[in-house]
């Protein structure tokens, strides 16, 4: 890409005033979460590169080649001009009228803007590089109690950007899902096509995070990742991000199958187990990180909301193919099933709530409680009636609750590949 375009490109940027990252922006980047619409997809706030006027990008010794800083700074000022207009965008509902007219959402062009930026920035960790260290890279944090973390680490700026990128995902997938409202103040139904669209999107999120867990948390020193590195960029933070965006992309899928008068029950039983696997694995990554108020604790109730809203689904199907045996057996466990079901159903209520207490009105995707509700009162209602007028005693469902199947999951994040380096040479 040309250098003069690239620089040109961000000055025109700049040019659009409530576009510009200040300084006085930066309480409302980082903020404590309020109301910012209805939500689909838990996205916590992004986290921005800082300013050049706060924080400089500054070679911390000789042998930089100046061609290669002066294009790492030019990228790397674009990001921050997009970067934190996307993030005002996403976290202040008042400002979007504002941002609107001066195109909506430019989650895409950022996220082109990132991968643009990439093999610059590997430049400086190519095999035998000594420029690793070189350059201080800071960015405005959510999640953790500090503002912001400066490090001297190529590394930790990859991993930012990764991060960077899977939010961005997220939020063009909730983009996808969260219903838009016509002009009578009623809710379009989500189309089948955005659903689909969601899933894929979904998976490029979770492998940008594989990518960084694997190929790029390794990269940095265990005295850096465990007292350098913000709580954003924790290693459970990253898998609890991934996970979730695997639990999404199958609750979608199970929505999908829920509508589908073809799919089985077996089908949606079997989606609700791999969808209450990977909330287990997101809930247990992030449950003995240290959060704080604010976008952390958000995160923690969302993760503990959707793992009890999986379970109560995987039972309420497990409920239902249990009921269609034909032995007193397994119209009992039927009957612990689905009550198990109700019970997880109210446990989910009470955790929606708390997330709806602290964070904006939650959508519906896959998962229809009230059927839910109605269906498994009803099964159990008729199950303890067939059985009590042939004196047979129905146990406390606490002692007889069947252990739900175990599926392994079949969506896998899409490969991420960390794009080859661009040198000063080539």
């Amino acid at each position: 890409m040309d250098h003069d375009y690239i620089h040109d490109q961000a000055a025109n940027l700049q040019e659009m005033g409530c576009f510009n990252s200040k300084p006085n922006d930066a309480g409302a980047i980082r903020r404590r979460p309020g109301s910012i619409g209805e939500v689909a997809v838990f996205v916590p706030g992004l986290r921005v590169p800082k300013s050049s006027d706060e924080l400089p990008l500054q070679p911390l010794g000789d042998g930089l080649p100046r061609r290669l800083t002066e294009r790492l700074a030019v990228l790397r000022n674009r990001i921050i001009v997009m970067a934190a207009h996307e993030a005002l965008y996403m976290t202040k509902p008042t400002w979007r009228i504002t941002i609107t007219q001066h195109g909506g959402s430019k989650s895409a062009d950022l996220l082109q803007a990132l991968e643009d930026y990439l093999p610059t920035l590997l430049g400086l960790v190519k095999d035998g590089s000594e420029l690793e260290d070189k350059v201080q890279f800071a960015w405005m944090n959510q999640e953790d109690d500090a503002e912001d973390t400066s490090m001297p680490s190529a590394w930790y700026e990859v991993l930012s950007v990764l991060h960077l990128m899977a939010l961005l995902r997220l939020s063009q997938a909730n983009s996808l899902l969260v219903p838009k409202t016509s002009i009578e103040g009623y809710h379009a139904k989500v189309s089948e096509e955005n659903k689909r669209a969601s899933v894929e999107i979904f998976l490029k999120a979770a492998g940008y995070l594989e990518c960084a867990i694997q190929h790029v948390l390794p990269k940095i020193s265990p005295e850096k990742r465990w007292k350098g590195l913000p709580v954003d960029l924790a290693e459970g933070i990253l898998k609890a991000i991934c996970m979730q965006a695997l639990g999404q992309a199958i609750d979608v899928q199970l929505g999908l199958a829920i509508d589908s008068p073809k799919a089985t029950l077996a089908v949606k039983r079997r989606l609700a187990c791999e969808m209450v696997k990977c909330w287990h694995q997101a809930h247990e990554s992030i449950s003995d990180l240290p959060l704080l108020d604010g976008w952390a604790e958000k995160h923690r109730l969302f993760v503990t909301w959707k793992h009890i809203e999986a379970k109560a689904a995987a039972y309420y199907y497990h409920g239902l193919i249990l009921d269609e045996g034909n032995s007193e057996k397994s119209h009992r466990t039927a009957v612990a099933a689905l009550q198990s079901a109700e019970e997880l159903l109210k446990e989910s209520k009470a955790a929606c709530e708390a997330f709806h207490a602290a964070s904006p009105k939650p959508a519906a995707v896959g998962i229809d409680e009230e059927k839910i509700h109605k269906e498994s009162s009803c099964k159990v209602r008729i199950n303890k009636d067939l059985y009590n007028k042939d004196n047979i005693i129905i146990h406390d469902h606490a002692d007889t609750v069947p252990p739900l199947p175990d599926f392994a999951v079949a969506l896998k994040p899409d490969e991420y590949r960390l794009p080859p380096p661009l040198t000063d040479t080539n």
